[in-house]
């Protein structure tokens, strides 16, 4: 149990470092608000689940030190979530594609028979759900939208597909937390969010690709090009001045 609640927050973390890039970048004003608004909710949605996992470790470790202290291979998330934002047609349609993947999951973790994985998957409920509305308005925007956005949007979508398998690979033991009650089973969250995405397509103007190819490694501690150097930013404070605080 410990991996599967490790992966929820390090595809958290991760996610929301990548989104605070836009920070001060946004197209315009409101949305360089709304944009980083989504990446705060990431990072607390991180701590809750980085906190929830302390405690199963209980081996002296805090939510800190998972987030911050551990090695490239020991984090478990997804490939999608670190992949560079590119243009923003790129980011929202990422961030569109994990956002559906995040309300489906926690709908099904509300009523988890563990309490504090239901506790933080309903208040984090609102929150995804809102993520899903920007991100789905956004998409369809760029995908109406004029020849440029539409172009765009078709290259987002042919850069970020093939990684999108991965925010349904499991940890082991996975069947094992299913068969309790703890969690959903990854197979069948993920052909809840293919029939929603490819009713979502429709409106966007976009067909879902025909390869069946996906990157293989997402919570195994394999991970893109692009994930050392987001740790070398991340860490950066904790590894130069151990056990600062705010």
């Amino acid at each position: 149990m410990k991996n599967y609640i490790l992966k929820l927050a390090d595809d958290s973390l991760i996610m929301g470092q990548r989104l605070s890039e836009w920070c001060g970048k946004g197209p315009y004003l409101e949305e360089d608000i709304a944009i980083i608004n989504i990446a705060l909710d990431q990072l607390g949605q991180a701590n809750n689940f980085y906190n929830i996992a302390a405690k199963l470790f209980a081996d002296g470790r805090t939510a800190d030190d998972l987030a911050m202290l551990r090695v490239e291979k020991e984090y478990l998330n997804a490939q999608l979530v670190e992949l560079p934002n590119g243009d923003y047609a790129n980011t929202i349609l990422k961030a569109y594609f994990f956002a559906l993947y995040q309300k489906l999951l926690y709908e099904h973790l509300s009523n988890s028979a563990d309490e504090d994985l239901r506790a933080v998957a309903q208040k984090s409920l609102k929150e995804v759900r809102y993520h899903y509305t920007h991100t789905e308005t956004w998409t369809r925007v760029f995908g109406n939208g004029t020849e440029e956005s539409k172009t765009r949007l078709k290259n987002a979508l042919e850069n970020l597909w093939e990684y999108t398998g991965g925010l349904f690979d499991e940890v082991e033991g996975e069947e094992n937390f299913v068969e309790l009650n703890l969690i959903p089973s990854s197979k069948k969250l993920h052909e809840e969010w293919k029939s929603t995405i490819s009713e979502d397509f429709k409106k966007f103007g976009l067909e879902i690709p025909t390869a069946e190819f996906m990157q293989k490694g997402s919570r195994k501690g394999v991970h893109t090009e692009y994930f050392g150097y987001i740790l070398c930013e991340l860490q950066y404070m904790q590894r130069t001045y151990p056990n600062c605080v705010w």
